[in-house]
């Protein structure tokens, strides 16, 4: 059973009449135009840039898509537990930071002559430290998650400048070189770790009951807490994952640029964007991993789509700014209608 099923808040009566049919058409605009766009984006870039739908060429946008898939997977994670307000509710700012700190921890320690398998495992430490912190402000201290995640996102980046002297360092190994290469169609293994994280967390969140109870708590928590759910446990819990998450990506980062660069923060706009904008992929208008994978690969198709048509890529943020600000507005509104 998909998480995507229909909760019914506290009080709720058979009663009471259905949506508004305006309500219904918007929602339903917003659903399914999400869609069209996607597909119209890949019609014309198909037409206008040569090789666009190739086999290799879509395997590139998926591996280029990775990291911040990762990431905005893990934030989608606390925006399910934390419900879609990012100013009370789900929102973890510190994730591009955690990633940088984690991927300054691997390449650290392979310059000192660690295994692959003792990094991995610092490295993903490193990213549930960082998120077992924001769950210790958030869900215990009571602390704002948007001032919470944003106080923790400075600390760990000055944590990476101590750790690195704010240089790059170098990584080489067998496994982050298998992570780098790409199969016998040309599609890069990074594409296939996006497919397949995509996956499990698609499995867990939205087809398990944690999922749905992790839904419960986000959107109804008065009547998760009715029912007996834990909702501290469980929104600390999304904190936990969503840094794990991070500490994925750093161990991606370090594999894709063969080393630990500065300037992660940098990605935190795109991947916040990511997240919020999969829910228009969703039938209910809320957070999911599918759709969340599927708003990167927009973001990532319309990268490489100006990339082919020589069109400078930073129009990109410009194009993200507008979808956000209308699916934010649009979502808003549509909440209203139905309360």
């Amino acid at each position: 059973m998909s998480a995507e099923v229909e909760f019914a808040p506290s009080g709720f009566s058979a009663a009471e009449p259905p949506p508004r049919p305006a309500g219904n058409i918007a929602a339903a605009a917003l659903r399914f135009g999400s869609l069209i766009a996607f597909a119209a984006i890949l019609i014309i870039f198909s037409l206008t840039a040569p090789y666009f739908l190739s086999i290799g060429n879509i395997g590139n946008v998926l591996g280029q898509s990775a990291i911040s898939g990762v990431l905005a997977i893990g934030l989608t994670i606390v925006l399910i537990a934390g419900g879609s307000n990012v100013v009370t509710g789900g929102i973890d700012l510190s994730l591009a930071a955690n990633m940088g700190l984690s991927a300054a921890v691997y390449a650290s320690l392979t310059q000192l002559g660690y295994g692959d398998a003792t990094a991995i495992a610092a490295t993903i430490l490193t990213g549930a430290l960082i998120g077992t912190v924001n769950a210790i402000a958030v869900v215990y201290a009571g602390i704002v998650p948007l001032l919470a995640t944003l106080a923790v996102m400075n600390v760990v980046a000055g944590l990476e400048l101590v750790l690195t002297g704010n240089t790059v360092l170098p990584a080489s190994t067998p496994f982050l070189s298998a992570l780098s290469a790409s199969d016998p169609f040309g599609i890069p293994v990074l594409a296939y770790v996006l497919l397949g994280f995509t996956a499990i967390t698609t499995a867990i969140v939205q087809y398990t009951p944690l999922g749905l109870r992790l839904y419960a708590v986000g959107e109804f928590p008065d009547a998760a807490r009715a029912a007996g759910l834990p909702l501290r446990r469980l929104l600390a819990g999304a904190f936990v994952a969503s840094g794990v998450s991070g500490g994925i990506a750093g161990i991606l980062s370090v594999s894709y640029l063969s080393g630990s660069t500065t300037g992660a923060g940098e990605m935190l706009l795109p991947v916040v964007v990511t997240a919020l904008l999969g829910s228009v992929f969703s039938r209910r208008l809320v957070p999911t991993v599918t759709g969340t994978l599927l708003s990167a690969l927009l973001v990532g198709f319309l990268v490489n789509g100006f990339q082919l048509l020589n069109i400078a890529s930073t129009l990109v943020s410009g194009v993200q700014g507008v979808l956000i600000l209308i699916v934010v507005s649009a979502t808003t509104l549509l909440r209203r209608q139905e309360a």
